[in-house]
């Protein structure tokens, strides 16, 4: 059974979405300030966080911040509606994706459901696939991998990102095609998703010797992930 640590002071919705998620087949504890959140997510083996911004004492970018310290458990960050700032600070520092407040229990699930797909293995290859670009080295059926020899940290986000574009190494891929396949869904109107988890990909990979990016965006068009020379 996936265990979801639920994050929130609103204990009325925390007590909603808990019998929801419950039914939907998930184990939920919940926590309603952030030092507790903190304290559960290093003590408890947990799969999935879902994590309010806005919370006493300490808030949600805060929280996010501490837990990627020493942990890549996939987050789901719940935001006020239309706060892109916050929206924004939470990719910025791993979440793997957001959902606007008032939320349905459903589409929280439903949302829930697709970010541990992604982090989970791979339905598009077996456990013995392995993609290469470059000096990149990818194994698809266990979510791992390799940069220059190194094993490469990613979030299940960040990495079905990057397995897109090494899937199409060298070629410009659009936004809307990156979202289909790494997000199941088409992109929408303003949607940031994509270009701030590519930012912290491309932070990980590091500049090519002529001091570029190895994943290079087209202003309006897309991005592509760089061969070598």
């Amino acid at each position: 059974m996936v265990k979801v640590l639920l994050i929130d002071d609103d204990v009325d919705l925390t007590t909603l979405l808990k019998e929801y998620l419950n039914e939907e087949g998930f184990e939920v504890s919940t926590a309603q300030d952030g030092r507790t959140a903190i304290a559960q997510a290093a003590s408890n083996a947990v799969d999935i966080i879902v994590l309010d911004i806005m919370m006493p004492h300490m808030n949600g970018i805060d929280v996010l911040q501490r837990i990627r310290r020493s942990s890549t458990v996939p987050v789901l960050m719940l935001t006020a509606k239309g706060d892109d700032v916050d929206r924004i600070a939470g990719l910025n520092l791993g979440a793997d994706d957001y959902v606007p407040k008032p939320c349905s229990p459903g589409e929280l699930a439903a949302r829930l459901k697709a970010i541990l797909r992604r982090a989970g293995p791979s339905g598009a290859g077996t456990a013995q696939e392995v993609l290469r670009a470059g000096e990149l080295v990818m194994y698809p059926g266990n979510r791992a991998a390799e940069w220059r020899g190194k094993p490469l940290e990613l979030t299940g986000t960040e990495f079905s990102l990057l397995e897109v574009l090494a899937r199409n190494a060298g070629q410009l891929v659009s936004k809307q095609e990156i979202s289909r396949h790494a997000f199941g869904r088409p992109l929408t109107p303003f949607d940031r998703r994509i270009d701030v988890h590519l930012s912290s990909v491309r932070q990980k990979l590091g500049a090519r010797g002529d001091g570029q990016s190895w994943i290079q965006s087209v202003r309006g068009q897309g991005y592509q992930l760089l061969q070598d020379r």
